[in-house]
């Protein structure tokens, strides 16, 4: 019985809150998309499985998260609830004035891949073209372009050079405007 439960289970994705999904839009199996104040999703974005995504926002176009990624907030509870325990603190999704600060939010820029095991806490915003590192915690803002590695992520290097970076955002430009 319980074999024949994980088998249906691990089939599934579960998308739950506040979440706009864009065109072409990929989530893997057993992966968790959920927003208690808003996450907008562009177009082309692919989610790999059994990652867990759980905060308010924007994801943009053409990112690729890969599996075992988690993007989530750094107060998803309120920490400061004097005389309760913190399982029993106020939720994000039970106050407006928790989900509207922006340390519960990420931007994520278009062209960004995330790597496998990373982790992306709230209130960053990581930049067009960025890369994560696998296994990377990002507690910072990433600058577009930037190659981040380590826990906590530091810049180790560029995706591109600056005649690169051009020469890509004008493909990338040509391309949108052929659709």
């Amino acid at each position: 019985m319980i074999g024949g439960i994980w088998r249906r289970a691990k089939q599934q994705a579960f998308l739950s809150g506040k979440v706009t999904l864009g065109a072409r839009f990929h989530v893997g199996l057993m992966s968790y998309v959920s927003s208690a104040g808003g996450l907008v999703i562009g177009d082309d974005v692919y989610v790999g499985k059994f990652c867990s995504i759980q905060v308010n926002g924007r994801i943009g176009n053409g990112v690729l998260i890969a599996n075992n990624v988690g993007i989530v907030g750094r107060r998803d509870h309120d920490m400061r609830a004097v005389g309760t325990f913190i399982r029993r603190a106020p939720w994000i999704g039970d106050s407006p004035a928790l989900a509207a600060d922006p340390q519960n939010s990420v931007i994520i820029g278009d062209d960004v891949w995330i790597g496998y095991g990373a982790i992306v806490l709230s209130g960053v915003t990581v930049g067009r073209g960025a890369i994560i590192a696998a296994g990377a915690v990002v507690v910072e803002d990433v600058a577009p372009y930037d190659i981040v590695t380590g826990n906590p992520a530091r810049a180790t290097g560029r995706r591109f050079t600056d005649d690169q970076i051009a020469s890509h955002e004008a493909v990338l430009a040509h391309q949108q405007g052929a659709k």
